[in-house]
């Protein structure tokens, strides 16, 4: 179970990183987006294992890419400047 939580950690780690590399631009500060892809694997490792309980050891990780991808994806900023439009308008 501890190097289960080890590697979903590592994972996160991996998936925070790359997405600091393709998005930067399009992310916050890394510190946060460290801590987010870290906390998203570490959670769906936990939901993961709980859903489907011990001995799944590939697909808890499964969970927590799956998780931590969906939370890195929250932090994401849109593209190009909104367009806002006046009330009167």
């Amino acid at each position: 179970m501890i190097l289960e939580a080890l590697a979903s950690a590592v994972l996160g780690l991996i998936l925070a990183w790359a997405a600091t590399r393709r998005l930067a631009h399009r992310l916050p500060t890394r510190p946060l987006v460290f801590c987010t892809g870290v906390a998203g694997a570490l959670f769906g490792d936990f939901v993961t294992h709980t859903a489907l309980g011990p001995g799944t050891a590939l697909l808890s990780l499964l969970g927590a890419a799956v998780i931590s991808v969906a939370s890195l994806s929250l932090l994401l900023r849109p593209a190009g400047r909104l367009r806002r439009r006046s009330a009167t308008a």
